[in-house]
């Protein structure tokens, strides 16, 4: 239970005290009533006694009484009715709230840390009214009149005679069988005479002898004279006098003056007073009401007799405050209570009662206990007083005690009032209220044996109730607490007697006796036992009763010694539902907030909705809407496990409960609406218009949009790009001033600061909702709320900032989506837009909608609600205006120390955008873009660019990764139109008609790669697209070829092309925009070229000298069928080099017409020859010769866009790739430079086109793709290919475990460098005629030519001894030999050619190989000499014949 202000040992003698009657004549009532007080009242604050008081027992032995207090209160001849009782109790309850701001105890159980209130006033206020007004019964006599005070006033013409009538009235209520109440203690009851004196009006010399007349007659220990009234209210009083009544006085006013609207219980009002002030004090069971004569017919708690008495009072409805109430409350605030009295006056009348106890009613009491006492032993026969005698009963065998069930129901019987057994019973009460509880529990205790046996049941349960309370006060608790007497009363009272009034106070009396024990769980245990019973109190509802109790009961579980927090929730939980039905609002709300905080966050989730629902609804009851609405708002936010029907029901009532509360403020702030839920880190903001789609063959450029998915790579590759751009456009440099575009702010992209938006130009906020409910939400009027502050950046700085917010649309129009549906359980996105007008910074702030709910499956008026439409009559009516912010928290700080050791948050600021001035707006379309293309397929296409702003645009230039993938054309391609005959066959190329004779022969021409923007230091990934005069005006469109060759690989390939332009006029906040196009192109299959280049045996030429080429071509089909390629036809090879050509086809086939059908490879063989001495001088190092062989009709000019563009681009991505280096160490410099000439030696710059034709078929027409694929050919003898080959991944190779020696790689060139060094030709006839039968030895002329292919001098020596490795040699060289010198030691210079006249000596006939010279090699200045291997020419026979 809780704390009280009284322990135990003083509420029990405080609810029971000897009960004194008043009986007031109208005169002495007047007195009194000047002080707006009744005689009772004015006797009140005083009535306990500040000292001890002594009586004696009847052993004579001194007994001392400590805080005696008596209870006066006027004569009332009607008992209460409980209707009035109940009222008066549910008056008390709700009149008694915690104090505003009142520290409540925090108690730590477990994990759990609760605010408590520590004590509960109202459970105080309500036990102490309802003990001191229970009803006097037959059973017990502690609330009987043990006395009664006559008063009358000394200003009365007869005092005396008016106590003679006020005593014969006493008389005549107590003796005359038409009164049965009030109840009297014993017959002959104490009778004080009381004379009133006002000593500011009266005669004192006349009170005084009236007094003596009083003395006289009655005797000094009967009478009393009270002077009282020693200033005149009206007089202005100097002296502030304490008002010792108002404690009392406003308590009864709370639980008197409150009447029911239209509930049956009305207080009787006076009709002859003034003042119809009804006062009763709940503490002393006093009750006056004004002005009625002394003999009163009704009690003050008596129902009005024309009302019906059987309708309940404790239901909600009828608890309402009325204007006339709260008048009278209005009327008694400035009312002083004892106006007319000093503080003389006030030790008066507390002398009065010290003397009227101490010489009236304790002598009466002392005389009657052993007036009682000698009854019993006189009756009893009994030879010793009965506090001698009790001793040896209870030492002795005690009688067995019969169950209850046992025992007949006999609580009817009732015994004559001189019954002994009640003699017993009145002598206990006597003692018990004057705390002699030893002696009150022996009687207590000898009654409830005579009672049990004579089955008097009512009697026996106050016996044992007594007993039980006798027990526990006895000084020095000789015995424990006979806890079970209270229990087997309680049983008693509520089963066989039916009167929950007495088992009620069982209850609380023994609650409170175990709660001082510790008693808590068998306190709670009894207090929870009481409450559910369903059985009623003569017709009264148990409501407000259990509510109290099971709140006690909480207090107990939380009070133990390890808390039960969660019965103590429980329990708050059950005493605020049982409040509610009683009409206790106010307390049922507390009780539910109580509990809350255990059931709080602690995965109870439906049992918080229940508790949040109920609080959602006291406080709307109760008026208070904030806390209502925030009630309902948890249930809606908390992940809610509730059926749909369950949250939509509280959906509604949310709806209706904020519509209530938006009304009382229309004009107030949009409130913060609950739902949906809106996730802020998602919000995206795009600047820009919407993607236009596609137009048939028009493709718009896909650029940015919000449908497209965040890509960390891809934004990096976009970033890259613009970077790349915006450093050749500021000739190298990036500004520090740059910053990335971004059109789409996510929480992937930096935010830290304030995005730039154009002006017209929309911005485009996503929004992500999301639906925790399992019922839709229908939001209405959804836009975005915003505010704006005009601003002029050229400069010159306004003054005035004026701050608009949402309502000037003439500076920003705002798109509102009249309907947006989120389904149950959803995540949704909104797309919310704003047309800003102004320049200026803008700050979005969040959302406005109406947030109402729809009836999906249910019938509204017979017709079938269809979830998206909102037709229906609750979700018209029932919807909210409010809002939800935008409130975006940045990244989390980690650079400075201090950041990361703390918490801290950088900005983000997507959502307040800077509005600037216009700018240029371009569009890009692609006309007949492909989607698929064979792998080097070119395809020409077109681009559209539409400037679709006000402003003139320039600068215009793309950038991509692939620069090979495209083309503009170079600087030629407008200047030369198209030949007929290529437009006639849709070619991408440009084409010149040839003649047969022409075939197999190169035809020649030059272009320079700065033509094609390929020029020394340029970038090839930006190429500046030609716009006619540079400048693209307002609204002006223009379309340019473009070129589209297929990547090499096959594959899906994503490319990325960035646009970049600026403005003509500069713009001081943007410098420049960009437009994104990602075009996807899949590649499929087609040629595979590999070419290899090998020094030709043969050293003239036409023009007489050396460096001849052989060029092997390798082409082969890998085209699978799939994409209906037919057949490829090779149309015509070219080189391009700056020193190379090809001269012709030297393929000895006939078969002009070179066809590859699915997987065949066709071998091309060319002669190549030098460029031109004169040519090559007069080129300038960008000048490239394209050669062309044609094998068929028509040439493609292959130094033509856009043949050489492809050609040019693939050049420079592939002088991109990083080159094998050769690695150099510190060794003599000039072994360096050796080794560079030697290496040079095989190096060859000769790149190889070959261009293509393919027939395929499609929807059974046959369409004709052309293409072309370059091989670039770097080193003599080393194959190259058209396609990246891809790089085989190492084996795995065994670890070591130890370091291995560090040995320096030597820098000598390969074997094959060497071998390039010197070139070797033999010159002899291919047969030879000898009549060996003539002459036996063969002697042959053969020429040796060495060639010299580097730029330095080299010494040669040519030995012509035969090797001897092997046996096999020697059969083989054996059969002829050199004759002449065996070795030659020569230097050549550079490129220098020498003839060695050489003889061959053969004796047979036969098939012989000449090419057994071996040729030794070494530059002039180095030491080592390497033999040039002639293992790659052709081996040099000749045939011998004999004639």
């Amino acid at each position: 239970m809780a704390q009280c202000v009284q322990s135990v040992q003083e509420l029990i003698p405080d609810s029971f005290v000897p009960c004194v009657a008043a009986l007031c004549s109208d005169e002495a009532e007047r007195l009194t009533r000047l002080n707006h007080l009744s005689f009772a009242e004015l006797l009140k604050p005083f009535s306990r006694l500040t000292s001890e008081v002594h009586m004696r027992d009847p052993n004579n032995q001194l007994h001392i009484i400590k805080n005696l207090k008596i209870a006066v209160s006027n004569i009332i001849t009607q008992p209460p009715q409980p209707g009035a009782i109940r009222k008066l109790l549910n008056d008390v309850v709700s009149g008694s709230q915690p104090a505003e701001g009142l520290v409540a105890n925090v108690i730590t159980a477990g994990d759990y840390d609760l605010n408590i209130s520590a004590t509960t006033p109202w459970f105080e206020s309500y036990r102490e009214t309802f003990l001191q007004s229970m009803p006097a019964s037959d059973h017990e006599f502690l609330n009987h009149y043990l006395a009664c005070m006559l008063v009358a006033s000394s200003s009365e013409a007869e005092p005396v005679e008016q106590f003679s009538k006020l005593s014969q009235e006493q008389h005549r209520i107590q003796h005359n069988n038409d009164y049965s109440y009030p109840k009297w203690f014993i017959p002959n009851t104490l009778k004080y005479y009381v004379l009133l004196h006002d000593v500011s009006a009266g005669d004192e010399q006349r009170a005084e002898s009236i007094y003596e007349e009083m003395k006289q007659k009655y005797g000094t220990q009967g009478c009393y004279l009270l002077k009282i009234n020693s200033r005149t209210s009206n007089r202005a009083s100097d002296e502030q006098i304490p008002d010792p009544w108002s404690q009392y006085l406003q308590k009864n006013s709370i639980q008197n003056q409150e009447s029911y609207e239209d509930g049956p219980c009305t207080v009787t009002s006076n009709k002859n007073y003034d003042s119809n002030l009804l006062s009763l004090d709940g503490l002393d069971n006093e009750v006056k009401v004004d002005g009625l004569p002394n003999n009163f017919r009704a009690h003050p708690l008596q129902l009005d007799p024309s009302s019906d008495t059987s309708n309940s009072i404790d239901g909600p409805e009828h608890v309402k405050s009325t204007s006339s109430l709260h008048e009278t409350k209005k009327a008694n605030i400035g009312i002083i209570h004892g106006a007319c009295l000093t503080l003389t006056d006030h030790d008066r009348i507390r002398q009065f009662i010290q003397e009227f106890t101490f010489r009236g009613l304790l002598p009466h009491i002392e005389k009657t206990i052993r007036q009682l006492n000698d009854q019993l032993i006189s009756r009893k026969g009994l030879s010793r007083s009965l506090f001698s005698a009790t001793k040896k009963w209870f030492s002795g065998s005690k009688v067995p005690e019969k169950s209850i069930n046992e025992l007949k129901n006999t609580s009817g019987l009732l015994y004559p009032p001189e019954a002994p057994e009640l003699q017993i019973r009145k002598m206990a009460d006597l003692c018990f209220l004057v705390q002699h509880y030893d002696l009150a529990y022996s009687c207590y205790h000898t009654a409830k044996k005579d009672f049990l046996n004579d089955q008097a049941m009512l009697y026996a349960a106050g016996a044992l109730e007594m007993a039980a309370v006798s027990a526990f006060l006895q000084p020095g608790a000789p015995r424990p607490y006979p806890a079970h007497y209270m229990d087997t009363a309680i049983q008693t009272y509520r089963d066989i007697c039916k009167n929950m009034v007495l088992a009620e106070r069982c209850v609380l009396l023994s609650a409170e006796i175990l709660k001082s024990q510790s008693k808590y769980s068998e306190a709670a245990a009894l207090l929870i036992r009481l409450t559910s019973e369903q059985n009623t109190w003569k017709g009264m509802d148990s409501d407000l009763r259990s509510a109290l109790l099971l709140e006690q009961a909480a207090h107990c579980f939380i009070n133990m010694k390890s808390p039960m927090v969660r019965k103590y929730a429980f329990h708050m939980i059950l005493a605020g539902h049982r409040f509610s039905k009683a009409g206790q609002k106010k307390h049922a709300l507390r009780c539910y907030c109580q509990a809350m905080q255990v059931y709080k966050g602690k995965g109870w989730s439906l049992a918080e909705d229940h508790i949040n629902f109920t609080i959602g609804r006291q406080s709307y009851t109760l008026r208070q809407l904030d806390n209502a609405v925030s009630a309902f708002r948890h249930i809606l936010i908390n992940e809610s496990k509730q059926s749909a029907a369950q949250q939509g029901s509280f959906l509604r009532e949310y709806l209706y409960v904020y519509k209530n509360v938006s009304q009382l403020s229309p004009d107030g702030p949009l409130p913060q609406l609950p739902l949906p839920y809106i996730n802020s880190s998602a919000t995206r903001v795009f600047f820009g218009h919407d993607r236009r789609p596609a137009d048939g063959e028009k493709q718009a450029a896909t650029h940015i949009s919000l449908d497209q998915e965040y890509d960390f790579e891809s934004s990096q590759q976009w970033e890259e790009l613009e970077e790349e751009v915006v450093a050749l456009v500021n000739k190298g440099v990036i500004p520090s001033s740059f910053h990335p575009t971004q059109y789409c702010l996510n929480s992937y992209s930096d935010n830290s600061r304030f995005p730039l938006a154009v002006v017209e130009e929309p911005i485009t906020v996503e929004v992500a909702f999301r639906n925790p409910l399992k019922v839709p939400l229908l939001l209405t009027d959804l836009s975005l709320l915003w505010k704006f502050q005009p601003k002029d950046f050229s400069g010159e700085d306004n003054e005035e900032v004026k701050e608009l917010v949402t309502s000037e649309p003439e500076m920003i129009g705002s798109e509102v989506i009249s309907e947006f549906l989120i389904n149950s359980e959803e995540s949704k996105v909104a797309r919310l837009k704003l047309f800003p007008h102004h320049i200026g910074e803008l700050h979005i702030l969040g959302v406005v909608y109406n947030l109402g709910t729809i009836q999906g499956s249910v019938t509204v008026d017979g017709i079938g609600g269809l979830p998206g439409c909102h037709t229906g009559k609750y979700s018209l009516s029932m919807s909210v205006r409010g809002r939800q912010d935008l409130e975006i928290q940045g990244p989390r700080l980690n650079n400075t120390k201090e950041e990361k050791t703390s918490i801290k948050y950088g900005p983000d600021r997507r959502l307040d955008p800077i509005i600037t001035e216009e700018m240029p707006l371009l569009e890009v379309f692609f006309i007949h873009f492909p989607t698929g293309l064979l792998c080097g397929e070119t395809r020409k296409a077109y681009v559209e660019f539409v400037n679709v702003s006000k402003c003139p645009l320039t600068g215009l230039k793309v950038v991509s990764k692939r620069p090979e993938f495209f083309t503009f054309g170079g600087n030629t391609a407008v200047l030369t139109p198209l030949s007929p005959s290529a437009s006639e066959n849709c070619s991408a190329y440009k084409t010149v008609v040839t003649d047969s004779t022409s075939m197999c022969t190169a035809l020649t021409s030059s272009a320079s790669s700065v033509d094609f923007g390929i020029g020394i230091g340029s970038q090839p990934e930006v190429i500046p697209v030609p716009l006619p005069d540079t400048v693209l005006l307002p609204g002006a469109s223009v379309q340019l070829p473009m070129w589209l060759r297929g990547p090499d690989e096959e594959g899906v390939h994503e490319i990325n092309f960035l646009f970049y332009y600026e403005s003509v006029k500069k713009q001081p906040k943007i410098r420049h925009r960009i437009l994104r196009h990602t075009a996807v192109i899949c590649t499929s299959r087609s040629l595979n070229v590999r070419a290899t280049v090998c020094r030709s045996n043969s050293l003239e030429d036409e023009e007489g000298r050396g460096g001849n080429m052989l060029l092997f071509v390798d082409v082969e089909n890998i085209n699978t069928s799939e994409a209906g390629v037919k057949e490829f036809h090779i149309v015509q090879v070219s080189s391009s080099s700056k020193h190379w050509k090809l001269q012709k086809s030297v393929n000895l086939s006939e078969n002009k017409d070179a066809k590859l059908a699915s997987r065949e490879k066709g071998k091309f063989c060319f002669k190549a020859i030098q460029c031109k001495e004169k040519e090559v001088a007069s080129q300038s190092s960008e000048k490239y010769t394209f050669a062309d062989i044609i094998f068929g009709n028509e040439q493609i000019i292959s130094s033509a866009s856009p043949c050489a563009d492809f050609f040019y681009r693939s050049l420079s991505s592939e002088l991109k790739k990083p080159q094998a280096q050769s690695s150099v160490h510190t060794e003599k410099q000039s072994m360096e430079d050796a080794v560079k000439l030697i290496q040079k030696c095989s190096e060859v710059d000769l790149n190889i086109v070959v261009l293509w034709k393919a027939y395929v078929v499609e929807d059974s027409k046959q369409l004709i793709l052309e293409g072309q694929h370059h091989v670039i050919l770097r080193t003599i003898g080393k194959e190259a290919f058209s396609y990246p080959q891809k790089q085989e991944p190492p084996e795995m190779e065994l670890l070591k475990f130890f370091r291995p020696e560090n040995t320096t790689v030597s820098s000598r060139p390969s074997v094959e460098q060497y071998s390039n060094l010197i070139k070797t030709s033999l010159h002899y006839p291919e047969s030879f005629n000898h009549p060996f039968h003539q002459k036996s030895l063969c002697l042959v002329p053969v020429t040796l030519l060495l060639s010299n292919c580097s730029k330095a001098d080299v010494d040669v020596i040519v030995d012509l001894r035969h090797k001897t490795t092997s046996p096999e040699a020697l059969e083989i060289h054996g059969s002829f030999t050199w004759l002449g010198q065996t070795q030659y030691k020569l230097q050549l210079k550079s490129e220098e050619i020498h003839t060695l006249q050489l003889k061959a000596c053969f004796v047979h006939t036969g098939v012989y190989n000449l090419g057994t010279p071996r040729v030794f090699a070494k530059l002039s200045d180095q030491v080592t000499v390497f033999e040039t291997s002639q293992q790659n020419s052709m081996p040099a026979l000749i045939i011998i014949n004999n004639v």
